[in-house]
């Protein structure tokens, strides 16, 4: 016998799937539950106040950390070279609030917000320029770099006029010279400093930062828009320890010697470059950072961190200038060290600046 199938019809009032609101509405309902939660409730003020003081403390570390002493550990040069990182509480800390539904924390937070942007929204910006008369370039190729050619063959492919090379090993130079022969024709090796030009170099010498062997140099660069001392740096690493804190007595020693060199240089113009071991921010730098202008600071776009390469946390690679205007600065891409190489365009005639 034939079986005959119906088909059973519902309307909008049977038992079909039951409709879902779409998800902008979804989005909406939800949020005015959450902000409806906060409508009357006394407690908003009440809550949250450990976030609130955090929020406040973090305020005061990023506004008075040149007051931080360094006397313990170098504790302050320790928070001043990562002091762009303390950012990231802030959204922490609004999340915190949030989840505790407290309007005194969300309103806390809002005072290192500002703090933080006030030390580093500048660099948040693009000031890269146009034109400038001489590019730069200065990178730590590290003592242990397998690939000293290639480093070398992609710091020259930057296009920079002057190119500074540190912690060059006896072993590895000849290699280098080899590799940038064709592109600079005139250098110099001090120590484990270098300087590569295109353009003729003269009055080459070391510069003592009392160390005890050569780290580094400087040199004055005949370029077509007039002579410029160039000083190529490395100054001594610090290190972070446990039983000692952010060991650089040695660093900061070095860093006032190189102050000092600059301070006396005859020319006018001057051009430093190098692995200072230590960021913009860092008061043991003083000596050098009251007198020059980072290029990066003045002229780049983003923070420029260019240590370790892997992940950069801090920008130690400094190009500065004095007596000479930054156009643009940048960071250039990873080679066979554990540093960024860094370059600058600047304008060394600046009579119609």
């Amino acid at each position: 016998m034939a079986q005959q199938a119906y088909v059973t019809g519902t309307d909008n009032g049977g038992s079909g799937p039951e409709r879902r609101e779409p998800a902008p509405g979804r989005l909406k309902a939800r949020l005015e539950r959450f902000v409806g939660g906060w409508r009357g409730d006394p407690r908003i003020w009440r809550r949250g106040l450990v976030a609130a003081a955090l929020a406040v403390i973090l305020a005061l570390v990023m506004l008075l950390h040149a007051q931080i002493p360094n006397a313990l550990g170098n504790l302050g040069s320790l928070t001043e070279t990562f002091l762009p990182w303390l950012g990231l509480f802030v959204p922490v800390l609004l999340l915190l609030a949030l989840l505790r539904r407290s309007a005194t924390a969300l309103i806390a937070v809002l005072v290192p917000a500002i703090v933080w942007l006030n030390l580093f929204g500048g660099q948040l910006t693009d000031k890269t320029g146009a034109g400038g008369d001489l590019t730069v370039a200065t990178h730590n190729v590290n003592a242990d770099n397998a690939d000293p050619s290639g480093t070398a063959r992609d710091v020259a492919a930057s296009g920079a006029d002057v190119v500074a090379l540190e912690e060059l090993t006896a072993s590895a130079v000849p290699t280098y010279e080899k590799a940038l022969a064709s592109t600079y024709k005139y250098h110099s090796v001090q120590g484990t400093v270098g300087l590569w030009s295109k353009y003729p170099l003269g009055d080459v010498q070391p510069v003592n930062i009392e160390l005890g062997w050569i780290r580094a140099m400087r040199g004055t660069v005949a370029t077509p828009a007039g002579q410029v001392a160039v000083y190529v740096a490395h100054l001594p690493s610090v290190r972070v320890k446990l039983e000692a804190g952010f060991t650089a007595r040695q660093r900061d020693k070095s860093a006032d010697a190189l102050g000092e060199a600059i301070a006396h240089e005859p020319l006018q113009k001057v051009v430093l470059l190098g692995d200072l071991n230590g960021t913009m921010n860092d008061r043991a730098l003083n000596a050098v950072t009251a007198q020059m202008r980072s290029t990066q600071g003045a002229s780049g776009s983003g923070m420029g961190f260019s240590w370790p390469a892997s992940f950069p946390m801090a920008r130690i690679d400094q190009i500065m200038v004095k007596g000479i205007e930054p156009v643009s600065s940048w960071t250039l891409p990873e080679t066979g060290s554990d540093h960024l190489p860094v370059a600058a365009r600047v304008k060394v005639d600046t009579s119609s600046s």
